[in-house]
């Protein structure tokens, strides 16, 4: 039995084996057949993490940039929609009460007019 010559060293992540001849490649399809079926080989071979230690999962720079997008630091959520909601509500009321006085405004003049019996004058 012949033994396959190996030309270089391939990696467990990049190996690919193709569906159709079963050669093992790392190319976009196959050397032997030109097939461009292939599965990674790690979906049948898991590939051990190579690192002594694994990273680590938090850096000190994801947690600055978590507490610039939150809402309101250290403010727990509860607190943060009471306080969007009042400042909503308070928006609302004081909104609807200047309509309302601006309405008001506008009956008085029109019931001045019609008290006197006179038209306002025609805008220019």
């Amino acid at each position: 039995m012949d033994q396959p010559v190996h030309l270089g060293q391939m990696q467990l992540k990049i190996a690919r084996l193709c569906l159709d001849c079963d050669e093992v490649h790392q190319s976009a399809h196959c050397p032997v057949c030109a097939s461009e079926a292939f599965g990674y080989l790690t979906r049948w071979v898991p590939s051990p993490e190579r690192r002594m230690r694994p990273r680590p999962t938090n850096s000190p720079a994801a947690d600055v940039y978590r507490e610039l997008i939150s809402p309101t630091p250290g403010a727990p959520k509860g607190v943060a929609r009471l306080l969007a909601r009042s400042a909503l509500g308070v928006t609302a009321i004081g909104l609807a009460s200047w309509i309302w006085r601006r309405n008001a405004d506008g009956k008085n003049a029109t019931s001045d007019v019609a008290s006197r019996g006179t038209r306002p004058p025609k805008p220019v």
